[in-house]
């Protein structure tokens, strides 16, 4: 474990509601271990409850004004897709340093609300982990304009992939967990990603490798290519490379099968 395990065990873990409570299921006055099959069963279950908390926010966002203008895809309910938009309207606009990603940099004072949020996530990841006996080490950084958290493997042993289920789901689950968690400490909706054992950069890789051949496929005949259905995360990494690209794209569909069409420009 790292330098954040030391304060997730001697504080209190940031509560953003009785979900991760329930993820654990395990009360403050119990000395019980939770088995890891027992805390994935619990991420399962939250899974709902938390999607439906940060769809509500959500909502009530795309009835801002400001977003009258972005294109369909604002209307995800991800905000990881949702935030294609946001990101493509600012690579369009003036002003700002820009990072490695192409994206603009955060101002300091943003930076510094990131890097807490980047902390609070670190200390409830680390309490989860040692609540349920798993290993497993917190990186923090900061990409964008979003917190990121990654669990990796460590010294004493490897991240199980189970933290990782299905399709993602799990992870899916663990994410909307933790940005409740930061959003009960902090008081601000958090948009932070979070990665287990580089499940999410595996990911990007291939869904990059995918879209680029659709993109050599519309610059050649000049007609839409549409993708294989994707999780909000990846659609969100097909729009920014179809961007980059100089072409279009849309979300089509409905989950579990919506997804990516590559237009020409």
């Amino acid at each position: 474990m790292n330098e954040h395990s030391e304060a997730a065990e001697n504080g209190p873990a940031p509560s953003a509601s009785s979900a991760p409570a329930e993820a654990a299921q395990v009360g403050e006055e119990s000395s019980t271990v939770v088995s890891a099959a027992e805390v994935e069963d619990g991420l399962e279950a939250a899974t709902s409850d938390a999607t439906d908390s940060v769809d509500v926010d959500e909502e009530s966002e795309d009835e801002d004004p400001e977003d009258e203008d972005e294109d369909e895809d604002s209307d995800d309910s991800e905000d990881d897709e949702s935030d294609d938009e946001d990101d493509s309207a600012a690579g369009s606009g003036a002003g700002g340093s820009r990072g490695p990603s192409g994206r603009r940099a955060p101002s300091a004072e943003r930076a510094a609300e990131l890097e807490r949020e980047g902390e609070v996530a670190a200390d409830f990841l680390e309490r989860l982990l040692d609540i349920a006996d798993l290993d497993g080490d917190i990186d923090v950084d900061i990409d964008g304009d979003r917190a990121s958290v990654a669990i990796v493997d460590s010294e004493e042993g490897r991240v199980p992939r189970r933290l990782v289920g299905p399709e993602g789901k799990v992870l899916e689950a663990l994410q909307e967990l933790t940005r409740m968690a930061v959003q009960a400490a902090t008081g601000e909706r958090s948009r932070l990603m979070l990665d287990v054992a580089d499940h999410r950069a595996h990911r990007r890789e291939e869904v990059l490798a995918v879209t680029r051949r659709a993109i050599e496929d519309v610059r050649a005949s000049g007609e839409p290519a549409p993708l294989a259905p994707m999780s909000a995360f990846e659609r969100k990494v097909a729009h920014d490379e179809v961007l980059a690209a100089g072409l279009i794209s849309e979300s089509e569909g409905t989950e579990p099968s919506r997804h990516v069409v590559v237009l020409p420009a």
